[in-house]
Parts: structure tokens; sequence; C-alpha cells
């Protein structure tokens, strides 16, 4: 059965070295979304600029659902400046005071938001207090839902204020392996090793699932009841990094809304991220005949020694 996903924040542009491209974390997850069959509402608010213009645009033409995207008349569309390390690894710099710094409440979304199957945010998307009011009001609204806090510490874009309360609310907590070791700092949780930071950091929240996303070595994840699941990387023929981490939350939350085992959804997950790797941009066309494929290729794997003991 199709489900409904609602994902709230940032829809903006990377401008690259090379071209500008649409992203943000919860538009390339959301893409990803509508792209295995469910639908993709996507919650953010664009300038009324030729930036604004052009994304409207275009996410229609992706074929999603523009009902919730808003116009401000005052400040511009998301810009982000993306620049690569010699590893074609990304770094950020965002800027502040844009439209969706504004995101406001309204009937409709409120609407959505009680209806959804899951509710994905992050903490991007509160550093300002217009749209962090929204946010906390649609989690409030969200009671059925399964929550998912795609963290993005970005820098100078998140408070301990907005970790902590995030992490009340959610139900899956999803980070890269830096953003662990950071997040660990920030509250104290130990980060000497991932394991250890999950089994704190599920004691200590009320937390469904952590799953640490680990770049070319692949994902871990573990529940609240003790199930840990390590999925090795693939080596595969690296195009970009960007969307694929979004990419894996997409392919995770497809299988756990299906009941699935947090080893399973793992799995998907990764192999969804490992395919987005492999092209350019955040929202390049995967096709499940593709997905099928990779499935029968017969990868090297990238492995991560501290984690080999959960592999399944």
């Amino acid at each position: 059965m199709k489900k409904t996903i609602v994902a709230f924040g940032e829809l903006l542009w990377d401008i690259l070295p090379s071209c500008t491209v649409l992203g943000g974390a919860p538009f390339n997850f959301v893409y990803r979304v509508n792209s295995l069959g469910d639908t993709g509402l996507m919650v953010s608010r664009l300038g009324r600029d030729e930036f604004g213009r052009e994304a409207f645009d275009q996410v229609g033409q992706l074929g999603l659902d523009t009902t919730h995207i808003q116009w401000d008349e005052h400040l511009p569309t998301g810009t982000v400046e993306v620049i690569f390390d010699e590893d074609n690894n990304p770094d950020y710099l965002i800027v502040p005071q844009v439209a969706y710094d504004r995101i406001e409440l309204t009937d409709k979304l409120i609407d959505a938001a009680s209806t959804a199957d899951c509710l994905c945010f992050g903490t991007l998307s509160q550093r300002s207090e217009e749209s962090r009011k929204t946010i906390e009001q649609l989690l409030e609204r969200a009671d059925q839902s399964l929550k998912l806090l795609d963290i993005n510490l970005r820098k100078d874009c998140y408070s301990l204020e907005t970790i902590r309360f995030s992490l009340q609310k959610a139900d899956v907590l999803k980070l890269n392996e830096d953003e662990a070791h950071q997040l660990g700092w920030i509250l104290g949780v130990s980060h000497n090793n991932i394991l250890e930071f999950c089994e704190e950091i599920l004691t200590k929240w009320s937390l469904e699932h952590c799953v640490v996303t680990l770049g070319e070595k692949g994902a871990f994840a573990m529940s609240a009841g003790g199930e840990k699941v390590y999925v090795p990387g693939y080596r595969v023929k690296l195009a970009d990094s960007i969307g694929s981490g979004d990419a894996f939350s997409a392919g995770f939350v497809n299988k756990l809304l299906r009941g699935t085992s947090i080893n399973q959804a793992a799995r998907f997950g990764n192999v969804l991220g490992a395919l987005v790797a492999t092209k350019e941009g955040a929202t390049s066309p995967v096709t499940l005949d593709e997905i099928g494929l990779f499935h029968n290729q017969n990868f090297e794997r990238d492995i991560y020694p501290d984690l080999e003991e959960f592999i399944n």
C-alpha cells in the first residue's frame, strides 16, 4: 500500500563548482520517496525571485506535489555554496535569512501531518524561530506518524535546544559518522566507536532506532530492542556523494513503514545510496529495474572493521 511521507525543511539551490542544482536534504529525500512509489510531500518556502520560480517549476517537473511549497514576498530562495575536497566529499556554506526560515503553519499542512505515515525533519530548518515553531506544531499533531530525524549538523545552523527537542520527538535518528562524533561530544554521549554511541543514545532518548551512515563503508543500525545490523559498503564508481545519504534514508523508511526488520531496511537503503553515488546530482533517476540489477551484481565490499561482527 502506498504510504504518505511528509518532509519538512530546506528547498534550496546547491551552487557547485560546475553547475547549480536544486537540493536540500528533505527535498532529496522526498524525491527518492516518490520515486519508490510512495507519496512524498515537500514542505518548504521559496522567495519570489528567479531561483524560486525555477525551483517551483523543477519540483513539478520531477513529479512532486507542490501543495505545501509556500512563497515569501521578502526573503530570497535558499542557496548553498558547495565545494569538494580531494576525495570528492562536499562541504557547505549555507546562506542565512532565506525563505525556508519562515515556513508558516497552515490548515492544509496540519491535515497532512496529522494523516502522514512518516514525518521527516532536521535541525537546519529549526535555525529560525518561525520555522521552528511550525515544525513543533506539526510534530505535536503527527502522533500516529513515524518521525524521522535526519539531524544534519551544519555549522551555525543548530543549537543544543533544537537538538534536545528533536531527539525527544523522534522515533528514528539518522546521521553520518562525523555527525555521530559531533553529537556525542555536544551531548556528552560516548562516541569512541559507533556501537557505543548508538547504545548510549538509545538508552538516554526514547528512540526506536539509531542509524549511522558510514560513507563508502555502508551503514550501521541498532534498535531500542537491541537488534544490531551492519551492512558493508559497495565499491562503485563514484560520481558524487550528494544525495546518497538522503537516498539511504528514503530506502530505509520505505521498508520500515512496511514492517520489515532494520536489517532489510538498512540493506535496501544501502543499495539505493550506493546507486545514487554513481550518478551526478541528488535527483538523477534510479529505476526499480536498476535496483534489481544492482542486487544481482557481484560488487566488492568496503568493510568497517569494528562492526564486522554485525554483518548478517
